[in-house]
């Protein structure tokens, strides 16, 4: 059946080969990208740099994204969402840091911008639902009488983890076309489509943060803003209590950080924990970065309403961890307790832990 589609276009070569292979399939198709961050904004401020590459959201995506839709034949959009995006996630994103955690911004984008702000204007130009570009796929389960959000085919490209907040509401509107291809099946399909990007090579850096140097764009945006870099220097500490040296600001740190510590021992140290509250960096041997526990907040769960009695799932800590087994179960109205059956390595405050339940993701939450 003909379906009226929005396609979330970023100018990279699988939202456009979704464009392109639904268009193809005789749908009516209507292109939408998203105008987020201006890349310019902080250029050469505070050491940063005059020019940027390999970024997703970028103004030659935008272009790309326009390019493709001309190729195909489709209406095209630009929609921008700059405030929100710099209110929602750009500035949660420094908070998060300068508290001594450590934010997945592009889960915050998803969960709280992207497919909430794609929808609403997808309803306005009168389009059934929206599909975008991410390697996942929804299903309807008639026996749960749920939507279900699940692992791709191609599990090297997985990005079911930046998915974990998505609704109900939102997954019933939403299609991933490539939840069953291979990333070389759709380069393939791109050349067939004859889409010049066909060869593009994937963005692998936070769109607003070039050269995944955080403590460099939070200086720059601050200093831009006008504002003061809070004073977060303070105290490291070993896991026995003993004060070994002083720090320059908690957000210079993140669990698991090696390198940077300016402390010299005669056995390598790590960061175990950081105590925003308290300005400590608590720093350690590699064995005390293990847990078998951690407490996720703010809970999505997608495949069931309520979770009423401990479960057994498999859980990511972050993107490329390899699922642990553990169980799952309730310990607060939107928090849950997470035992793993062998201990993980560096949990980290910030990180968004997600459920399994074999290829379903189960749901997903905060790590506090």
């Amino acid at each position: 059946m003909t379906q009226t589609i929005a396609v979330a276009m970023s100018g990279g070569v699988d939202s456009s080969t979704v464009a392109a292979m639904l268009r193809a399939d005789g749908h009516n198709i209507i292109g939408l990208t998203m105008q987020l961050w201006n890349q310019r904004r902080l250029a050469g401020h505070e050491g940063m740099p005059e020019t940027v590459t390999g970024r997703c959201c970028s103004l030659d995506d935008v272009y790309d994204a326009r390019r493709v839709a001309e190729h195909i034949g489709i209406p095209y959009y630009v929609v921008n969402h700059e405030e929100r995006f710099e209110r929602d996630v750009v500035r949660p994103f420094v908070a998060e840091y300068l508290s001594g955690r450590t934010p997945i911004p592009c889960s915050l984008c998803n969960n709280h911008l992207k497919f909430d702000q794609l929808l609403a204007v997808a309803q306005q130009i009168g389009a059934d639902s929206v599909a975008t570009g991410h390697y996942a796929r929804v299903e309807f389960d008639d026996a749960r009488e749920r939507w279900l959000l699940k692992r791709p085919a191609d599990r090297s490209k997985d990005q079911t983890y930046f998915l974990f907040g998505l609704t109900q509401q939102q997954l019933s509107r939403t299609l991933f076309p490539l939840g069953r291809m291979t990333k070389p099946e759709v380069r393939e399909l791109a050349r067939k489509q004859g889409l010049a990007l066909a060869e593009k090579p994937d963005s692998q850096e936070i769109c607003f943060v070039p050269g995944g140097d955080y403590k460099r764009f939070i200086d720059a945006y601050l200093a831009e803003r006008g504002d003061a870099l809070p004073d977060t220097a303070g105290e490291l500490v070993t896991t026995d209590g003993e004060v070994i040296g002083e720090h320059g600001g908690v957000h210079n740190f993140t669990v698991g950080q090696r390198k940077g510590l300016g402390v010299a021992t005669g056995s390598p140290l790590y960061v175990i924990q950081i105590n925003g509250a308290d300005k400590q960096v608590i720093v350690g041997a590699d064995e005390h970065l293990y847990s078998r526990t951690l407490r996720a907040r703010r809970v999505n769960l997608i495949a069931t309403a309520e979770l009423r009695e401990p479960m057994r799932v498999t859980v990511k800590i972050r993107h490329r961890h390899e699922p642990a087994a553990a169980v799952l179960e309730k310990v607060g109205a939107d928090e849950v307790l997470v035992t793993f059956d062998e201990p993980q390595r560096a949990i980290t405050p910030g990180q968004a832990a997600v459920f399994y339940d074999d290829d379903v993701v189960f749901g997903g939450g905060w790590i506090s």
